[in-house]
């Protein structure tokens, strides 16, 4: 029998356009699901961005003021695609009226924030999940269980990086509509929080916990002009950040992330180096994981590109044929039918809130070796 669920939309940025395409997308592809997500009220601050969102993704309603999408009984899940100044309040408020909430990654600006979101959530008992979606592309679900099967072996290494250059103008301003992961106030990080995060999210899923890191950031522009004050104020979020670390299992990680590398706008890649054999890819071409396996004959031995494309291979079973590929919106498709599949289990649809306070954990500690230019033990979360 199907189950309609009433989500309500908090903010209609890039992330609010990437969700609704999921919501939309399910009763297409994933028809099997028992729960069906109904595009019920989009929340914006501005009244005709949010009946133009509305209208253009098929949300029945819209509202100015987040606290009327928590207090409609109507609304069963809450998404919240809003700035990460704003999280706790949302997530709490709605998991006071018992609602469902899935809020955008990172969870939080701090680990103690991110605490009190945990606690409450814990505490009222409802599903929750946070958008870590890098983990729902295939090739990266498929790396997932080709190191679960123990093909690779003991891990020694993990290595990630994730470069961006768009912050490189010394004129670009901080703060405001569009600009405010530029503000420390409202992001609590740079790119540590921004982009380090979903480095840290998709290393503890495919390699477990990180123990402790040694890390440095650079802010390159000390001063930018603010929008909403006019004034030219310090910069205070991390345009660069590389740290190294420790897995609970005795492997080594490096990670590095930047808005000032030139020529790239978001190149992803990661590799696992193990006893028996290595894996590794990148966001560039998304469908495609390379494997190494030692066990292949001294005359063919080398990395194999696999096309993740087949019936077989995570997800793909839902879109075409093989061979042809499928695109980062995919992600949040998947993320949203794992969302709805778990409703139907009882089960919790990984990352949880709790999970994503693990990586806040490690974003902390990075943050705080960089400070004290010395190694930090991550905290437990």
């Amino acid at each position: 029998m199907t189950k309609t669920l009433n989500i309500g939309l908090i903010g209609c940025g890039f992330m609010g356009r990437t969700h609704s395409n999921g919501y939309q997308r399910i009763r297409n592809f994933f028809p099997e699901l028992q729960y069906k997500p109904v595009l019920h009220t989009v929340c914006a601050r501005n009244g005709e961005k949010a009946k133009s969102f509305a209208d253009q993704w098929g949300y029945a309603n819209y509202v100015t003021d987040w606290k009327k999408v928590i207090e409609d009984d109507n609304i069963q899940a809450v998404d919240i695609c809003t700035p990460n100044d704003t999280h706790a309040e949302i997530a709490i408020a709605a998991a006071a009226r018992g609602k469902m909430v899935l809020c955008e990654k990172p969870l939080a600006r701090t680990l103690e924030e991110s605490r009190t979101m945990v606690e409450a959530i814990e505490k009222a008992g409802v599903a929750n999940t946070v958008w870590y979606n890098y983990r729902r592309i295939p090739a990266v679900t498929l790396a997932k269980q080709i190191i679960d099967s123990g093909k690779l072996g003991k891990i020694f290494h993990f290595r990630a990086n994730f470069l961006q250059d768009w912050t490189i103008s010394a004129k670009l301003p901080q703060g405001g509509e569009g600009l405010w992961r530029m503000d420390a106030d409202v992001a609590g990080s740079g790119v540590t929080g921004d982009l380090l995060s979903h480095c840290i999210d998709t290393a503890i899923w495919l390699n477990g916990s990180i123990s402790n890191v040694t890390a440095m950031t650079e802010t390159f522009v000390k001063e930018r002009m603010h929008q909403l004050t006019g004034k030219v104020q310090e910069v205070k979020i991390d345009d660069a950040c590389a740290f190294l670390c420790r897995f609970a299992n005795g492997s080594l990680g490096l990670f590095e992330s930047t808005r000032y590398a030139r020529g790239h706008k978001a190149l992803y890649t990661f590799e696992i180096n193990g006893e028996h054999a290595s894996i590794r890819w990148d966001l560039h071409d998304l469908n495609r994981l390379e494997y190494f396996d030692n066990a292949d004959s001294s005359n063919l031995r080398g990395w194999r590109s696999i096309h993740v494309t087949d019936g077989e291979q995570p997800y793909m079973d839902k879109w075409w044929v093989p061979g042809l590929g499928i695109g980062y919106e995919h992600s949040f498709v998947h993320q949203v039918a794992d969302f709805l599949k778990s409703l139907e289990t009882g089960t919790p649809c990984s990352p949880t809130f709790r999970e994503a306070h693990e990586t806040q954990a490690v974003c902390q500690a990075v943050l705080e070796s960089a400070a004290a230019l010395a190694w930090k033990d991550v905290p437990k979360a």
